[in-house]
């Protein structure tokens, strides 16, 4: 059965002239055997030594944030050469960090599978121009670590980005964001997933979008 393993790392983030501490949650989803990794953030040696002698297929990036992207290219070096996807939409904020292009684009629907279950990729702007969500419609393992619920160590999973996080949408006060968008995003296609979806996010502790879902109002009313 297919399962998921988070590593915390820690670094910076910067944009518009500000950097700030930051620890970014790494999520590996496979088995024994195979996995992918999602957003190799800050620290290619302890990804590589958290996935061991199993094979990478590939690097998918939720949004191109630098704290997201930045050491991605030194991940896909230490962990065999696999491909870095990133939706086309966010290359604007890639290229400020690289000066050669990601391997593969991401599309909207775009299905991923490993170890028997298929990661599908869902465009929901608004964090960025290209942030990306990944569901994963069938149960899949937890670590105890990110249960929302105690007893629960399976359920369908949302890796979220930077889009949806415990207590609301992501950050929409800088550059290439938007607030109405990201709202969008996340009442039409966040909000249409199975309430018991587990949300794991880009930073801090895991939901579900049945804990979240009931807040949408004052989020709107709040502005943020």
């Amino acid at each position: 059965m297919a399962r998921i393993e988070r590593l915390i790392t820690s670094g910076t983030f910067s944009l518009d002239g500000g950097t700030w501490e930051v620890d970014n949650n790494v999520w590996i989803v496979g088995d024994d055997s195979s996995v992918v990794v999602i957003d190799p953030a800050h620290d290619p040696a302890a990804i590589a030594e958290a996935v061991g002698s199993r094979t990478v297929e590939a690097i998918l990036l939720t949004h191109g944030h630098d704290d997201h992207v930045r050491f991605a290219l030194e991940a896909k070096a230490a962990l065999g050469d696999p491909p870095v996807h990133l939706n086309p939409e966010d290359r604007v904020l890639w290229d400020m960090v690289h000066d050669t292009a990601p391997d593969a684009e991401i599309a909207d629907g775009q299905e991923f599978r490993i170890a028997g279950v298929a990661l599908t990729a869902l465009h929901t702007p608004g964090h960025s121009p290209g942030s990306t969500c990944f569901s994963v419609s069938e149960p899949v393992g937890l670590p105890e670590s990110v249960r929302p619920a105690e007893g629960t160590a399976e359920a369908p999973v949302l890796i979220s980005g930077d889009t949806l996080f415990q207590g609301g949408p992501g950050a929409t006060g800088r550059s290439y964001s938007s607030f109405d968008t990201i709202i969008e995003s996340i009442s039409q296609r966040l909000f249409a997933l199975p309430e018991p979806t587990v949300v794991l996010t880009g930073h801090g502790d895991a939901t579900s979008i049945g804990a979240e879902k009931p807040h949408l109002q004052e989020w709107i009313d709040r502005g943020h």
